[in-house]
């Protein structure tokens, strides 16, 4: 079983802050996460400058695209990234059209559950979906539980190389012990830890013990 990779989501009011927390983490992340919130703010360009600090890492772009996927593909992938999101609502050949331009990411929102159509994703060489909890949930008091793992596990069985974030903690992780797990994506716990780069050492150890 492969380990699973550490992401982490700058979801940050400037690309300067960005900069600042990938400087202090990136020798302990595999994937720089140039987060919505950001690229409402900055733009794609964002993506573009943590590609630079990061070139030897994974770079995706958090857009959550709805619509004109062949457009959003061609400019993530323009500004460097390597991956770029679609929200699960997108229409099938949203995302068709997304991947042909760029490695596509399905955020599972709200709807995810009907397995026909998660298979017209497969069947369009889109592999990649992220199990989500909001943070606007985890904010409500939403917390981890089996019943997440047996959503992951039942995802992983159909095909899908599954990423798990919202309000995700190194304790987190012994929740899915035993479950390839394709990403953890941390945020706020990293992002906003008084020792980045020692907290990104947590989650990356954790990992270790667990699945190395």
């Amino acid at each position: 079983m492969d380990l699973p990779k550490l992401q982490v989501a700058l979801d940050c009011d400037n690309t300067a802050q960005a900069i600042n927390v990938l400087r202090q983490v990136k020798d302990e992340i595999d994937v720089v996460e140039t987060g919505t919130i950001l690229i409402y703010r900055d733009g794609l360009s964002a993506v573009s400058a943590l590609r630079a600090m990061a070139p030897e890492k994974i770079v995706l772009a958090d857009v959550k695209c709805a619509d004109a996927g062949t457009k959003c593909g061609q400019s993530c992938k323009q500004a460097g990234a390597d991956w770029m999101t679609c929200i699960n609502a997108a229409t099938v050949p949203t995302m068709s059209n997304a991947q042909k331009e760029i490695e596509v990411q399905v955020e599972l929102y709200e709807g995810w559950e009907d397995e026909n159509r998660m298979q017209e994703w497969l069947n369009h060489g889109i592999h990649q979906v992220v199990y989500h909890q909001s943070r606007d949930a985890k904010f409500a008091g939403q917390k981890w539980s089996e019943k997440d793992v047996t959503n992951v596990k039942n995802l992983i069985k159909l095909g899908f190389k599954v990423s798990v974030t919202g309000g995700v903690h190194p304790e987190v992780l012994q929740l899915f012990a035993g479950v390839p797990v394709y990403t953890f994506i941390a945020g706020r716990d990293i992002r906003e830890a008084a020792d980045p780069h020692e907290q990104a050492k947590k989650f990356k150890d954790e990992i270790n013990k667990i699945w190395g």
